[in-house]
């Protein structure tokens, strides 16, 4: 058995025909010159047309009309659009859609609420009101009795407060 291996094989396997590389140089400038003729395609450019080209392209480009730009934001513009949107925020600024508050439209819970979380003392409170603003007819409807005292005491005053010394 015979194994061809590849550094044993001598012989490729391709051969040039006889006088392939002599004339090989005329023939590939034969083909050259038939390119070229195959090429021509009937069109040519007047005589003297690249003498005077850059010419005429700089004449042309010298003499070109400057256009009106029109921005999209000119003044005019900017200035309606600025007045309605002023317009518009002083509307929403405007005291018309608030409610005016007084005294008889507070709620009770709101104002107690108020005075706890505020830590207002009944000093602060006594500074608003007016010596005129207070009468006995206030209190005439106010009834004490013992349960109400006793449970007041018991919440608001300490032990040391209620012994008699």
């Amino acid at each position: 058995m015979k194994t061809n291996k590849i550094h044993n094989i001598t012989n490729s396997g391709l051969k040039a025909p006889k006088d392939y590389f002599d004339n090989l140089e005329d023939r590939f400038m034969a083909k050259i010159k038939l390119n070229e003729v195959a090429r021509d395609s009937g069109f040519k450019a007047p005589e003297g047309y690249f003498d005077s080209l850059e010419n005429s392209i700089l004449n042309k480009v010298s003499e070109q009309k400057t256009t009106k730009v029109i921005p999209l934001f000119n003044r005019k513009n900017l200035l309606y659009i600025s007045s309605i949107a002023a317009a518009v925020l002083l509307l929403f600024n405007l005291s018309i859609f608030e409610k005016q508050t007084n005294w008889d439209s507070l709620d009770i819970d709101t104002v107690e609420n108020y005075i706890l979380d505020e830590n207002v003392g009944s000093y602060e409170i006594a500074t608003l009101l007016l010596v005129d603003d207070i009468s006995e007819e206030d209190f005439e409807y106010l009834e004490f009795t013992d349960e109400a005292m006793e449970g007041y005491f018991l919440e608001n005053a300490s032990m040391e407060d209620l012994i008699i010394k």
